[in-house]
């Protein structure tokens, strides 16, 4: 006997066999819904329902400020045609606001499931083009189009992980300017091991580092060693990046049970790296021929969602060596840590655009420093204030409200690096639109994700981009 929660029967008429229903079968289907992460997801877009009132009303008296007084900056000035791809990140929406402010024609460009980013909106954008995902079929052609169609005379890629390579072979293709690293340079610096490997070549100091393509190597090289160590994925992993267990544990078999835990193939090496004790500095540097035309320093943290200018010398003067030793074009980021000697010593690097670029407010220089027109290197200046992104900081005061004056602080002394008041609506349409868009096609796949991240506008996911 079928229960009648789940009964379906079929009738017949002129145009074949229907199925029907049971009235039941809805309720299953919403108790099938409301497993796993479904919850969660509506929870978040439950949230964003609320603080939609809020943000419409700010974005309005924007709006309404905008039209009262209309900026000089409205009246594009003769310029050259950027192109930035990577549209749903919020520094590809500074850089953006950096060209166009900048007197220069803007456009913007981001892969299929991003195309509702809210960014496109921004009328510092001038165009906006979906694309197919980087390394798809046809995305290489979909690059070249839009360059012809669109007179473009700079490409500025703001790299996703997974991109970076594939949007070098396709610079190496257009003939025209392209601020981004070849193939081969973009391979190795997002290898850990040949990012120490190029630094001891540029004559700078680096941290001991393995290569590890068996987790049986792990613990004899930890023995050997008085060193402590990190494991860490070579490739981008969002799942286990955060991890920095110290090795060695506490027994030689928990070491090994800790390097046979993580997914560790010839085919996905890791790095066994010294893990180092001291300050962690990230950032940012855009090198032109070897080059560095604009540098922005950090301090850093693994979930980085906050950002102020830091000026030190020593950090600037070991990324101008290693720039000018392996003549590097394109967008390089850096994570360091610094001992109590003073020494700098790399830990990462990312041959990508850093997030930490949105405390530069000067637009022009930094359009200046991109065209290799700037007569000095561009750096944030005394008073660059700091960048933050609002969301995130509501959601740290709701998870924690011991720490609501310390965020309360924190959102008094710098700015949401997302909203401006001459161009109100990224903030409305990120919010509001790209990211509850993700999270209904979550809903609708079932599949789960990490966490959200509003300043790469993108939902975290396991083996996600």
């Amino acid at each position: 006997m079928v229960s009648p929660s789940f009964a379906v029967s079929q009738t017949s008429n002129l145009h074949g066999t229907r199925t029907r229903v049971s009235p039941g079968q809805p309720r299953e289907r919403l108790r099938a819904t409301l497993k796993g992460p479904a919850p969660k997801t509506l929870g978040v877009l439950g949230l964003l329902a609320v603080a939609l009132p809020i943000n419409l009303a700010i974005t309005g008296l924007a709006l309404l400020r905008k039209t009262k007084q209309d900026s000089p900056q409205d009246l594009q000035a003769s310029g050259q045609t950027i192109l930035i791809t990577g549209g749903k990140m919020t520094k590809a929406l500074h850089l953006a606001r950096c060209f166009h402010r900048a007197g220069h024609r803007v456009i913007l460009a981001e892969s299929e499931k991003y195309r509702l980013t809210g960014h496109r909106f921004s009328r510092d954008v001038d165009q906006f083009h979906a694309t197919p995902t980087p390394g798809a079929v046809g995305y290489m052609e979909a690059i070249a189009q839009i360059v012809a169609q669109e007179h473009v005379d700079l490409w500025v890629p703001v790299s996703s992980p997974a991109s970076s390579v594939f949007e070098a072979e396709a610079a190496a293709e257009l003939g025209i300017p392209v601020v981004h690293g070849k193939p081969e340079i973009v391979r190795r610096l997002d290898d850990k091991e040949e990012l120490v490997r190029m630094a001891g070549e540029a004559g700078l100091p680096v941290p001991e580092a393995h290569r590890i393509t068996d987790p049986a190597q792990v613990a004899p090289l930890v023995d050997a060693s008085t060193c402590r160590y990190i494991l860490k994925s070579i490739a981008y992993d969002p799942l286990h990046r955060l991890d920095l267990t110290p090795l060695p544990r506490a027994t030689r078999e928990l070491t090994e049970a800790f390097a046979y835990s993580k997914p560790i193939t010839a085919e996905t090496p890791w790095v066994l790296e010294e893990l180092l004790d001291g300050e962690e500095i990230c950032t940012h540097a855009t090198a032109i021929d070897g080059v560095v035309r604009l540098h922005v320093c950090c301090d850093s943290s693994a979930f980085q969602v906050n950002y102020e200018h830091l000026d030190r010398p020593e950090v600037e003067a070991w990324v101008a060596q290693f720039v000018a030793h392996h003549r590097i074009t394109g967008q390089i980021s850096f994570d360091f840590i610094i001992d109590e000697s003073g020494t700098v010593r790399p830990i990462e690097c990312n041959p990508r655009t850093h997030s930490a670029i949105t405390v530069c407010e000067d637009y022009k220089a930094v359009a200046q420093a991109y065209l290799n027109t700037s007569e000095h290197r561009v750096l944030p200046g005394s008073d660059a204030r700091s960048t933050y992104w609002l969301y995130h900081e509501l959601w740290r005061m709701m998870a924690d409200p011991r720490r609501i004056p310390e965020r309360l602080k924190i959102i008094a002394a710098g700015h949401d690096a997302i909203f401006d008041w001459e161009d109100p609506l990224p903030f409305l349409l990120v919010h509001h639109l790209q990211i509850p868009a993700l999270l209904l096609a979550s809903l609708r796949s079932g599949k789960d994700w990490i966490r959200i991240d509003f300043n790469i506008g993108k939902l975290v996911e396991t083996g996600g981009d």
